[in-house]
């Protein structure tokens, strides 16, 4: 359990500085790729409005003063070209005196190019274009934007990169402190399963003793209710003491179980059998359903505890004269083992959600006549998790409590 909170740990970390990188990269370079577009376009606009040429700045007139946001060196750091069309692709006019780059036939071929698409702005390589209309002809403006598109790209690369770094260091550093971080938890769940399998041991000498005295005093006053009651509360303590060191155990060690083929069809029969009398005799018809030749690697006395513990809920908690069903079946890549039986009145989704929870009973189960004490579906998730299974509880319809238990092959 420490090495999976462990894993979550890391992982909800990485997953966290992933999206805050990813937001901060995507930001900052939408952001400079907005800029760089912006800033030909007003430039486009400067050219398109005065014929595809920058008009001549200076003098005492307000309408030849440049605009507060551009350079009075741009007409001169531009490069820049246009083409003049007829309505139907008529070449009149192209203007390629201020780029050595782009002779008279590159810029109508980037003019067709242009008229085939149909919009009125966007990128041809790395010129930035704009479409107007000037009475019955089209004008189509190019700027050269290679050097700003250079610093974009290299920008983005670099951002990129240095994320990806910064990724790889915070990761080698959660990962190396994260052990450091859990730790209080983990002692705390350690000083948890320590206290339970003490206490649990602690208790069972004076229990075994409180038993053999009952036994004792019964042979000599003879048989008395109380000391049945005592007897049958003593019994049912110790079951509660076994359950609770058995789910310490498996906690802490069902990873390093001994796990071995076995023919896990053959024993899902064998542990249900009991079961079938025992639903006759309350009134109860059982019904099993098992795929014959079925092999699981795990531990066969762990798995008949788990069929144990799911055949006598299903028992228990089973409305009368209803009917309880076990099937066994491979569907695909995993091994389902299912476990159905009607009920009363439903189970509310936050208790199936906690149905797993030490001492969580339902509200249809507290009821003391069932005789249970809440942590047998707690020692069934540690089995089946032990196997590298999952198991669920649901309710199929508003009648029938199902439980599933998925083991992979």
């Amino acid at each position: 359990m420490i090495k999976k909170l462990k894993r979550k740990f890391v992982a909800l970390s990485m997953i966290s500085l992933f999206v805050l990188l990813t937001v901060i990269v995507v930001g900052m370079n939408l952001i400079n790729y907005t800029s760089v577009v912006r800033d030909a376009d007003e430039v486009l606009t400067l050219l398109s409005q005065n014929r595809g040429v920058f008009p001549e700045f200076g003098g005492g007139g307000r309408e030849n003063h440049m605009p507060p946001n551009m350079s009075p060196e741009l007409p001169y750091e531009s490069r820049y070209f246009s083409v003049l069309l007829r309505a139907n692709g008529d070449v009149l006019h192209t203007e390629t005196g201020r780029i050595s780059a782009v002779d008279p036939s590159m810029a109508i071929a980037y003019a067709n190019s242009v008229q085939k698409s149909g919009k009125a702005r966007g990128f041809a390589d790395r010129f930035r274009y704009m479409r107007t209309v000037e009475g019955d002809t089209v004008r189509i403006t190019f700027l050269d934007c290679g050097r700003k598109l250079d610093a974009y790209f290299g920008f983005l690369l670099t951002s990129i990169g240095m994320a990806l770094l910064g990724f790889g260091i915070v990761f080698f550093v959660i990962f190396f402190f994260a052990g450091k971080f859990i730790q209080p938890i983990a002692e705390s769940y350690e000083k948890q399963k320590r206290f339970i399998t003490d206490a649990g041991h602690e208790i069972k000498t004076p229990l075994t003793i409180i038993q053999a005295n009952t036994d004792v005093l019964e042979m000599d006053i003879g048989q008395n209710e109380c000391l049945e009651d005592i007897r049958g509360q003593a019994a049912r303590l110790t079951r509660l003491t076994n359950d609770l060191i058995y789910l310490a155990r498996m906690e802490e060690n069902g990873q390093n179980l001994q796990k071995i083929d076995f023919p896990l069809s053959e024993v899902v029969e064998e542990a249900a059998r009991p079961f079938s009398t025992l639903a006759q005799i309350q009134g109860k018809t059982f019904l099993c359903e098992v795929q014959p030749m079925l092999t699981l690697r795990g531990d066969q006395k762990a798995i008949e505890q788990l069929i144990y513990i799911l055949m006598d809920n299903a028992l228990k908690y089973a409305a009368p004269d209803s009917a309880i069903s076990l099937t066994l079946k491979k569907q695909g890549k995993a091994l389902v083992l299912r476990v159905c039986n009607a009920v009363e009145a439903a189970i509310s989704p936050d208790g199936l959600q906690h149905i797993f929870d030490r001492f969580y009973r339902t509200d249809l189960s507290r009821n003391s006549e069932t005789g249970g004490h809440g942590i047998g579906l707690s020692v069934a998730n540690a089995i089946v998790h032990a196997h590298g299974g999952k198991i669920q509880a649901q309710m199929s319809d508003s009648h029938t409590f199902q439980m599933t238990v998925t083991f992979p092959i």
